[in-house]
């Protein structure tokens, strides 16, 4: 078996077990239509990795994360017919809001630190797909994308942001929290998206870039 010890802030060791299957997933869905995948976020409030929270509004812990790692090298490695991979949302006008607040409130540091690291190690995991084999990435958010869920949008080649009026992309743990985007936020924003700095400031208050603000800040690849 395949697990890791995590310290939790009681001094309790867990074994965590990251083997997981599609048969098992509890918060994405899978299919396959000709040479195109598509990854489908439909995170249920009650499946949270360990009790004390509710996934809402499709933010994802690590149980979430290790689906997601699964499914992307199932693409990868076991569906050499795929050419595309659309990741979108299940959920009513919420494409993700990124990670769980009350999760990590719960977490002890070293759980928090893994947790980061494993979920960055999966967004550069879609890079990498992009790069080595091929495979490219379309974030289609239809709906509200906000920090973690805007970062994982990022990873991906091309963000398609509906135009809706209410369907926005944020960074909002920068105001609210205090803290950085800590997988690859800030980084892609500039270096990979070509964000201007100064457009880049918009993420600084307590505000969203919405499909209106495609043209002007370049935060996605198209609206639709």
């Amino acid at each position: 078996m395949d697990v890791a010890a995590t310290q939790e802030s009681q001094g309790k060791t867990e074994a965590l077990d990251f083997q997981i299957d599609p048969l098992r997933y509890k918060h994405w869905r899978l299919s396959f239509d000709g040479p195109v995948a598509t990854l489908t976020m439909d995170v249920a409030e009650d499946g949270g990795i360990r009790p004390g929270y509710k996934l809402k509004l499709n933010s994802y812990d690590l149980g979430v994360d290790i689906e997601l790692h699964d499914a992307l090298q199932r693409i990868r490695f076991e569906h050499p017919e795929i050419g595309s991979v659309v990741v979108t949302s299940a959920k009513n006008r919420i494409f993700c809001s990124g990670a769980n607040i009350y999760m990590l409130g719960l977490s002890s540091h070293a759980w928090k630190v893994n947790f980061c690291k494993f979920t960055n190690e999966t967004r550069n995991g879609i890079e990498d797909s992009s790069a080595r084999s091929g495979l490219k990435f379309i974030a289609a958010c239809n709906g509200t994308t906000a920090g973690g869920g805007y970062e994982l949008a990022l990873a991906c080649d091309e963000i398609i942001l509906i135009d809706d009026r209410s369907s926005a992309v944020s960074l909002p743990e920068l105001p609210l929290l205090g803290v950085l985007p800590g997988t690859g936020g800030l980084t892609r924003l500039t270096d990979k998206r070509k964000v201007r700095r100064d457009h880049a400031d918009i993420f600084a208050p307590i505000r969203t870039a919405s499909a209106a603000n495609v043209p002007k800040t370049g935060v996605s690849s198209m609206k639709l």
